[in-house]
């Protein structure tokens, strides 16, 4: 008999109670349409309050495709994603949300184009449904922004929804820093890549876990992760307040020599003084930002802890 590839579809999961039934209803359908590969569902409990991990115990019990890695606590999803990898044993992982905004019925195209020799089949959004107006125009914004200011190519439009060849998959488990931003260190790796478009659906049900302040934290670890900009700006910047200051410090000085001493008005004053305070401090803050990453890395803890794998407690550190 023919040995089938095995493909990994990891799923990141916190508090999704109300839709894994719907995803497995959609991924089952799949799995029973492509039957030229054997399938692995992962998915991995983000320290979930609801009842998300007794519904993955109960699919798992029906079906022994399904695993699952319940971690200690909520790590966030840029960690979920790396546990999910660190276990997932297909010869490709294709990782999607559970909550349908990322359809299934597009993995076949995925696949057909991994056997066409690509790496990473990415998936990128044609349309955004169920989205505001504002939160595309700041997500537009903020990969112009972050393309401008970075060396490597970073894919716009697009999420964690793809498919991963093997050796992506090993290239990413090799890098082990604890502020992590996946979205960027999927084009840090490189590889052969594939575009693929598509339309984005609303949630299938429950709620948007992503707020703007989650967002925001999301945006400055991207930023902050892949260039130095924000520091070369500072600098340049601190170089021309400090010509300008020593520009208008000789100006007064020529005028008090030619003029006689002049009474210094109360709002320029202060409107100087706190130009400058601010400039610093917003300086100081940029430079806090890549500090406390440092911080946080020196420190080597390990990324996630696993609570159980597939109903087993570990005991191994990631």
């Amino acid at each position: 008999m023919e040995n089938k590839k095995l493909i990994t579809i990891l799923v990141p999961a916190y508090n999704e109670q109300d839709v894994l039934s719907m995803l497995y209803d959609r991924l089952l359908n799949l799995m029973n349409t492509v039957t030229n590969y054997d399938f692995e569902i992962l998915f991995v409990n983000d320290g979930s309050k609801d009842n998300t991990l007794n519904i993955i115990k109960d699919l798992r019990s029906v079906d022994k495709r399904i695993c699952y890695v319940n971690l200690s606590r909520n790590f966030g999803k840029e960690t979920a994603m790396i546990a999910g990898l660190d276990y997932a044993k297909g010869d490709a992982v294709i990782i999607i949300d559970a909550d349908l905004q990322d359809p299934p019925e597009l993995i076949p195209d995925m696949i057909k184009y991994w056997e066409q020799g690509y790496d990473d089949v990415y998936a990128k959004r044609k349309s955004r449904k169920g989205e505001t107006w504002l939160k595309k125009f700041t997500s537009k914004m903020y990969y112009k922004t972050l393309q401008s200011v970075t060396k490597i190519e970073i894919q716009k439009d697009t999420g964690d929804f793809r498919l991963l060849d093997r050796r992506c998959v090993e290239a990413l488990k090799q890098i082990r820093e604890s502020q992590r931003y996946t979205k960027g260190l999927f084009s840090w790796i490189g590889y052969n890549k594939k575009e693929l478009l598509y339309d984005r659906d609303p949630r299938a049900a429950g709620q948007t876990k992503w707020n703007y302040k989650k967002l925001i934290d999301l945006s400055i670890d991207g930023i902050t992760s892949f260039t130095t900009a924000p520091l070369r700006w500072s600098a340049i910047i601190g170089v021309l307040v400090s010509l300008a200051g020593f520009i208008y410090m000789l100006v007064i000085i020529l005028k008090t020599i030619i003029s006689g001493v002049d009474v210094p008005g109360y709002a320029s004053t202060m409107v100087v003084m706190l130009f400058l305070g601010g400039i610093q401090l917003i300086f100081l803050g940029v430079i806090g930002e890549y500090l406390g990453r440092a911080f946080y890395e020196t420190k080597h803890r390990p990324i996630y802890f696993v609570d159980t794998y597939n109903g087993e407690k570990e005991t191994n550190l990631k």
